[in-house]
């Protein structure tokens, strides 16, 4: 079988990605520089609202900021709503997006998912410990940490797109994971950095780490991955290579990048990007858990596991971001506290890497196929590694740097005010988080995706995924993670 029907779908081309790429990188920065005005002494963020574990609904939220407690948890709620509107109604604007249809819809998004937030903190799903469960006065709790909110949102977003189709339609201008997640992760560079000044021998071996585990991975992954498709399920190049690409590198961005590269029709990465958010769901439900289980004592391994087997930006590092609350509540019940942000840092630091290697492959295959496979008159140039070098990972390296060099080369009133400052930018890349989960949920139309005639890519992508790619992850997770640990808290 040499390919697949097809339906006629919105084009879904590189170019918008790499433009969304730009957009994600403006806004990320954005968020950072009005958080670092705080350094001055001026408070431009402080209002933004904070979501704590609770049992009286009425004390869950409040402004970061004491300055602002004037406002209240439903003023903060409401302010930082609107921010957002103003700024993301702007910025999809340019990409050419319906402004009203956004803005109504974003509106509804933004209540359902930072409702799932509010629900996830609730003091029965998040509190870890015996004194967290007396201090609150229950008798049980579920131990997720407030970020437990990512799973509640994560599973109304699937019961709205498979349950209430109509509604999801309605949402879909606002449905943007990858959007959400990229502005996300060029906001996460300021904790990372913050979270790295007081352990830089760790966090460097952990780059180095991460950087050769990438190599090591991928470098398996894709032709086995290609192999199956073609021998075993007898697929042309043209499925094969999308296929391999978004099951062994990373996803949505990877099947775009290569299927551009190798000229497939705009369908071909439309469907496997599909496949990907579907199977990327599948894995955030259970892998975490996986983790927690069995992985506990070894959490650098869980983190870097996440970065190598979840296939989405979105999904993989919101999967280590519950790995790490999971874990993190496992440890600290057998009375062993490690430090918050290493967990979710190892899992970024991973698909950064991947997301790197994304330009440089889609040019080698690019080559491959315009001088060897489908000749043409066109050829693959040097050029194309920078037009399709995924743009956010340079706002994630500024915000990075700038935020090292502010904890380590700074006067040290700056260093002391530098964590509260990278806290309040901290609160938006929480809010895109949530707004990540909900979107990949109300994507995963699975009636409506079996209909476009994917049962057997999803095959392949059950076979290479269960079958290898989870497996190897974890082996190649172990090999270089092993033994390497968070610091304990103090």
């Amino acid at each position: 079988m040499s390919d697949i029907p097809i339906k006629a779908s919105e084009p879904l081309t590189l170019r918008a990605q790499l433009t969304e790429d730009w957009l994600a990188v403006v806004i990320g920065l954005l968020v950072y520089a009005a958080a670092l005005v705080s350094l001055s002494g001026t408070d431009i963020l402080g209002w933004a609202v904070n979501t704590t574990v609770y049992v009286d609904l009425a004390k869950a939220l409040s402004p970061f900021a004491k300055t602002y407690a004037w406002l209240g948890g439903g003023g903060a709620l409401i302010a930082t709503y609107v921010a957002l509107l103003v700024v993301l109604t702007a910025g999809v604007a340019t990409l050419g997006a319906d402004v009203r249809k956004f803005a109504l819809a974003f509106t509804a998004v933004f209540a359902i998912a930072y409702g799932c937030w509010i629900v996830g903190s609730y003091a029965h799903v998040a509190a870890v410990t015996p004194s967290e469960q007396q201090k609150f006065g229950i008798a049980w709790s579920l131990r997720l940490t407030n970020e437990g909110g990512y799973i509640v949102a994560l599973v109304v977003g699937l019961v709205i797109a498979n349950f209430l189709p109509r509604f999801a339609e309605w949402l879909r201008e606002a449905i943007r994971p990858e959007l959400y997640i990229k502005i996300a992760i060029v906001i996460l560079g300021a904790t990372v950095a913050v979270t790295a000044a007081g352990r830089l021998n760790l966090a460097s071996s952990l780059l180095l780490r991460g950087a050769a585990a990438i190599v090591e991975a991928y470098l398996i992954y894709w032709a086995v991955v290609y192999y199956v498709a073609r021998k075993w399920f007898g697929f042309s190049r043209e499925w094969s290579v999308p296929l391999a690409s978004g099951i062994s590198i990373c996803g949505v961005a990877a099947s775009i990048a290569t299927g551009g590269a190798i000229r497939a029709r705009p369908a071909v990465p439309i469907l496997v990007s599909s496949l990907v958010v579907v199977f990327a769901v599948v894995e955030v439900l259970i892998l975490p858990f996986l983790a927690q289980h069995f992985l506990w004592q070894e959490p650098l391994v869980a983190g870097a596991w996440m970065g190598l087997a979840v296939k989405t930006d979105g999904a993989a590092v919101a999967g280590g971001g519950i790995t790490e609350s999971l874990i993190l509540a496992k440890a600290a019940a057998e009375g062993i506290k490690y430090q918050p942000g290493w967990i979710l840092a190892t899992t970024t630091t991973v698909k950064i890497f991947i997301d790197i290697f994304i330009g440089v492959w889609a040019f080698i295959l690019g080559y491959i196929w315009t001088n060897h496979i489908d000749k043409g008159p066109d050829r693959a140039k040097p050029r194309e590694i920078w037009q399709r070098f995924p743009k956010f990972i340079l706002g994630f390296a500024l915000v990075f740097a700038v935020s090292l060099w502010l904890a380590i080369g700074s006067t040290p009133a700056v260093a002391k005010a530098l964590p509260a400052a990278a806290g309040e930018a901290n609160v938006f890349r929480v809010i895109f988080f949530v707004l990540t989960f909900f979107s990949i949920g109300v994507l995963s139309d699975f009636r409506k995706l079996w209909q476009q005639g994917f049962g057997k890519l999803a095959a392949v992508y059950f076979v290479s995924l269960f079958g290898f790619v989870i497996w190897v992850g974890l082996l190649i997770s172990w090999l270089f993670f092993n033994g390497f640990k968070p610091p304990l808290a103090s």
